[in-house]
């Protein structure tokens, strides 16, 4: 398989305020949210990112989408370092995370040909991948109407649609399904599916163990920072349901902790 994303020993310490200090019950002033990661993803994949709240995921996912900068460690995307050249980098990636918020007063028409722009899609391609996209997503019904008139799960549907405007060859995606209805979540889940189809690299972040069971072909698992394994998921799964091989594993490490 062609490998198309690097990870190399990705670390990420912030400092924590005096309520976060009080929110996270510690003392110390500063706090190591990635510690020493790596990993790869192919061509054609879904990889996920198993793990707890606060285990370092979207820290993980911040850094391989150049709004962080890591403070050791490396992205290389496509051959190229997210660290030394991250504008190149954008043009390859996508990232739809929950703090993509949409401007309430526009429509989907007006986000899709801002965020084409930004871009540099041309018109041509524009309109004809949008007319794809809003139909698949059942978008094209509500084009004009404002953002803060859709409901949530087509707020969610939007926010996918314009993450990916580009094409990219490489789709990070934060808790995708996180909050959404069983529908929504599923048409979501099943765009995942034809994007590795269509030879897309995915890399998802959740901790939903059956969307991982179904969509991802290699999954690691975070606890504290800290890639505890990694591997195929029914590797990983050794037999066992991959929710009560995630616990084992939690125990464990937490143990060792101790």
């Amino acid at each position: 398989m062609k490998e198309v994303l690097r990870i190399e020993g990705l670390k990420k310490t912030f400092r924590l305020s005096s309520k976060q200090q009080k929110i996270e019950h510690t003392k110390q002033r500063k706090k190591i949210a990635v510690n020493d990661i790596s990993f790869a993803a192919y061509e054609g994949e879904i990889f996920g990112l198993l793990g707890p709240n606060g285990a370092g995921k979207t820290t993980t996912l911040r850094m391989i989408s150049t709004l962080i900068r890591p403070d050791k460690g490396d992205i290389i995307v496509a051959g190229t370092s997210a660290v030394k050249e991250p504008w190149d980098v954008r043009a390859k990636i996508g990232f739809l995370t929950s703090e993509l918020k949409l401007e309430d007063f526009f429509t989907p028409n007006y986000m899709y040909d801002f965020f084409s722009a930004l871009h540099g899609v041309d018109e041509k391609t524009r309109d004809k991948r949008k007319k794809h996209l809003f139909e698949k997503f059942g978008i094209d019904k509500f084009a004009e109407v404002k953002i803060s008139n859709l409901s949530t799960g087509m707020k969610q549907k939007l926010s996918l649609v314009v993450s990916i405007v580009h094409d990219p060859s490489i789709i990070i995606f934060d808790e995708p399904t996180n909050g959404l209805d069983v529908i929504t979540a599923r048409a979501v889940t099943d765009f995942l599916l034809e994007l590795r189809a269509a030879g897309k690299t995915v890399v998802v972040s959740t901790h939903i163990f059956s969307l991982v069971e179904k969509i991802c072909d290699r999954v690691g698992i975070i606890i504290n920072g800290k890639m505890v394994c990694c591997g195929k998921t029914e590797e990983i799964s050794n037999g066992i349901s991959l929710e009560d091989r995630f616990f084992e594993i939690y125990r464990e490490t937490v143990g060792d902790a101790q």
